[in-house]
């Protein structure tokens, strides 16, 4: 051979390498980043040519699948009750992908995860079309009801938890938004998601999960709790030592209350009337290092709480002593999602005991075969038993005795007995915009146990201020919801 030819010829075999090489990088190197590429069409082709299989609350699907016609993709998703259960399971939309459960739980709603190999292995040997599989969830479809309809045209949000195993009951966020206006792939799908993503009142947000507010007096429990558990009170009935008004720490500025009488006020008495001098004192004797260890102990600070959507952190920060006494009664620097604070009254009503909150049961073949079930977890001893049980007494004498600010969440059915906490948050600059209206809450029966907790926000419940409170605005809201889960266990 010459040496022209010597050279085209090694030429030649260079490039069948190179193409060797390319071609063995693509199927096993990339395939499955190609594979699940937002801009590969045929994952999107695949994924909406079956229908969806469905997630399910208290045994009945909350969502289903439509045939479409005019496009190749076959099927769009569909909700019962769409803007009611938003807020649980997101959104899966041919036009800009999936959220929530939705999305997380995408694999086997398409049934494409791995763990459905063999089924679907067995249904292509038989002929049979591949289905999805079912997302089992913890809700109870009447407390879902009753705090969607309860908080009706006011933006806010609940969150409800059982506290003996951290299953989420109720996740409820207003105002909302159908998912099924924009499933498809029309041109006006991707206005109404467009629509919905520029409205001011952010329907999609999930204002349970990610938006954090001022929890306000509600965070004088877990005010109350550290005192307890570091020994600044010996006991819920002696007086506190407590001037009013008081002085912030290493300021000139006197603290003062809305109502009640609050100087020398016992802790029972204090949470009863909510006295804003006896905790934010109690918060600067405990201390910014240890009320922030009393915190996280509840879950603040936590980056990853995931149930399995991811919450936003709800935080207790390192502060100077007169924001750490402000921080004591949530009008500092402390911020807290309806889940967290859910979590605490949750915790105090389970003897101290926290448990990871959780929203998926289990996991399910189309078969019905479980793939998956959740274990509860506990996540914290929060407070010692005795404390719990000091917490308790405080927070059903804010319901049940006159006067106390929670009268409202009372639930007058034999054998329940119901704890809570009001709060108003005041916020904006120099605290202008309308507060914010808490209430945190749980119900007990007459064997002790508790079967729900819960916790409820407002952020816009009237348009004078002065008929803003947590006890007014939010705590019958709570009862209806506590309502629903004991009625529902009946």
């Amino acid at each position: 051979m010459n040496k022209p030819l010597r050279r085209i010829a090694i030429f030649c075999g260079l490039l069948i390498l190179a193409l060797l090489i390319r071609d063995n990088w693509i199927q096993y190197v990339q395939a499955d980043a190609l594979k699940s590429d937002n801009k590969n069409r045929r994952v999107a082709i695949e994924r909406y040519g079956t229908p969806r299989g469905d997630i399910i609350v208290d045994g009945k699907a909350i969502t289903g699948s439509v045939e479409t016609k005019g496009t190749d993709y076959k099927f769009k998703r569909t909700w019962k009750n769409g803007e009611m259960w938003a807020p649980v399971t997101g959104y899966s939309s041919q036009i800009v992908g999936a959220t929530q459960l939705e999305n997380l739980e995408d694999g086997i709603l398409t049934g494409n995860d791995d763990r459905l190999f063999f089924r679907n292995t067995l249904d292509m040997i038989t002929g049979k079309k591949k289905e999805g599989g079912s997302v089992v969830t913890t809700l109870n479809a009447a407390a879902q009801k009753a705090a969607f309809e309860g908080l009706g045209n006011k933006k806010g949000a609940v969150a409800a938890i059982d506290p003996k195993t951290g299953a989420i009951l109720a996740l409820a966020s207003t105002p909302s938004y159908d998912p099924s206006t924009f499933a498809g792939i029309s041109q006006k799908d991707s206005e109404t998601f467009s629509k919905l993503e520029k409205d001011k009142d952010k329907p999609m947000l999930n204002r349970a999960l990610r938006e954090t507010y001022p929890p306000g007096s509600t965070f004088k429990v877990v005010t109350a709790a550290a005192a307890l558990e570091n020994g600044i009170v010996d006991g819920i009935d002696k007086a506190t030592d407590t001037p009013d008004p008081y002085q912030l720490p290493g300021t000139r500025t006197n603290l003062t209350n809305q109502h009640g009488k609050c100087e020398d006020a016992t802790l029972r008495e204090a949470l009863k009337v909510s006295c804003n001098t006896v905790f934010a004192k109690l918060s600067d004797k405990v201390t910014n290092e240890k009320m922030i260890e009393q915190a996280e102990k509840f879950g603040f600070n936590e980056a990853e709480l995931d149930i399995p959507v991811r919450a936003a952190e709800s935080v207790y920060p390192e502060d100077n002593a007169p924001q750490n006494a402000l921080d004591g009664i949530g009008q500092g620097s402390n911020r807290s999602t309806p889940l967290q604070m859910a979590m605490v009254s949750a915790a105090i009503a389970n003897d101290g005991k926290l448990m990871k909150p959780y929203m998926v049961d289990q996991l399910r073949a189309s078969n019905l075969d479980v793939i998956e079930s959740h274990d509860p977890e506990e996540l914290s001893q929060a407070v010692s038993p005795e404390t719990a049980q000091k917490l308790q007494e405080m927070m059903e004498t804010v319901v049940n005795d006159p006067g106390g600010t929670g009268g409202a969440a009372k639930i007058n059915a034999e054998g329940v007995t119901v704890g809570g906490k009001t709060g108003t948050a005041q916020h904006g600059v120099n605290n202008k915009e309308l507060p914010y209206a808490w209430f945190i809450s749980y119900a007990k029966l007459s064997d002790g146990s508790s079967p729900v907790a819960v916790a409820v926000v407002v952020e816009d419940g009237s348009a004078n201020r002065g008929e803003i409170s947590g006890g007014g605005l939010a705590a019958p809201i709570a009862k209806s919801v506590m309502q629903a889960v004991i009625n529902s266990k009946k």
